[in-house]
């Protein structure tokens, strides 16, 4: 279950996914010079209309996708906060892939694999949405934008 792992905040502290236990979640690997970027917009959107119904968006920089993630962890927050006004949790900046991918995302991987059946992650901005009961329901590629989550996102809440 993905509220008994554990992550790095932003500030390098151990946290428990257990403070979003109960809720739905959508966990997706981020950077801040990516084509994809301005998604940011798109995601806090959504972490704004359903925050009080208990949604919340994950997000995991990852500089593993043609480095467009160089900052560090201040940098990254900033970047967030001052150019898409972030209010959701940044943590700190992870691998998704190889031997040191993160434990969170081989178990989103895991439960969710790709087209074919791939486990890797294949560029910034895939998305992981997870239920209340804390199983991944479905990964979205990194194309599909925010705003085409709503359905789904409502389905689960």
């Amino acid at each position: 279950m993905i509220a008994d792992l554990t992550v790095k905040g932003a500030d390098g502290a151990t946290l428990s996914l257990d403070r979003w236990r109960g809720q739905v979640l959508l966990i997706v690997n981020t950077a801040s010079k990516c084509g994809f970027t301005p998604q940011y917009e798109g995601l806090e959107a959504l972490h704004r209309r359903f925050a009080e119904r208990g949604f919340a968006v994950l997000a995991f920089p990852c500089n593993q996708f043609g480095a467009q993630e160089p900052g560090d962890a201040a940098e990254i927050a900033n970047f967030c906060s001052l150019t898409y006004d972030v209010t959701f949790p940044v943590f700190a900046k992870i691998d998704v892939n190889g031997p040191d991918a993160d434990p969170l995302f081989e178990r989103l991987k895991a439960e969710a694999p790709g087209v074919l059946g791939t486990k890797a992650v294949k560029w910034n901005f895939t998305k992981f949405l997870v239920d209340r009961a804390g199983q991944v329901v479905r990964r979205y590629a990194p194309t599909t934008k925010p705003e085409d989550l709503v359905r789904d996102i409502e389905a689960l809440l």
